[in-house]
């Protein structure tokens, strides 16, 4: 008889959509301000040269990395236990439509990365028909 394991009995009551890898994810604010959207992202620990912004049809995508780049001089320390030698990297996509590149503007700034896109002209909102042949 095969017994399920026990972490898929110990999972089978947690909800769907569980946040364990919550911490993971990007925390952003969105708000608006005048005639822009500004998005407040936290990337604490990240420097301004470990994040980059890449427009992907429509798509604003946010990726940071850091890579730990302490060289192994320590060498005359005998660890018992170490969790400040990591590699972090995370992504986060958000929907902007077709805005150039030229009109957004970002800044980074004690962990925070803040990004200013101009809201769309309501007329380029505007219903179009296409007629039918």
């Amino acid at each position: 008889m095969v017994f399920p394991s026990r972490m898929l009995l110990n999972n089978l009551f947690n909800d769907f959509d569980s946040t364990k890898n919550y911490d993971k994810l990007m925390k952003c604010d969105i708000y608006e301000e005048n005639n822009f959207n500004i998005f407040e992202i936290d990337l604490p620990g990240f420097k301004k040269d470990d994040i980059k912004l890449d427009l992907e049809n429509g798509y604003l995508v946010v990726s940071a990395e850091k890579k730990n780049t302490e060289e192994n001089n320590d060498e005359n320390k005998n660890y018992i236990h170490r969790e400040r030698y990591y590699h972090t990297k995370c992504e986060r996509s958000f929907y902007i439509g077709e805005i150039s590149e030229n009109n957004i503007k970002a800044t980074f700034n004690d962990g925070i990365l803040k990004i200013k896109i101009p809201k769309e002209d309501e007329q380029q909102k505007s219903k179009k028909t296409i007629s039918i042949d």
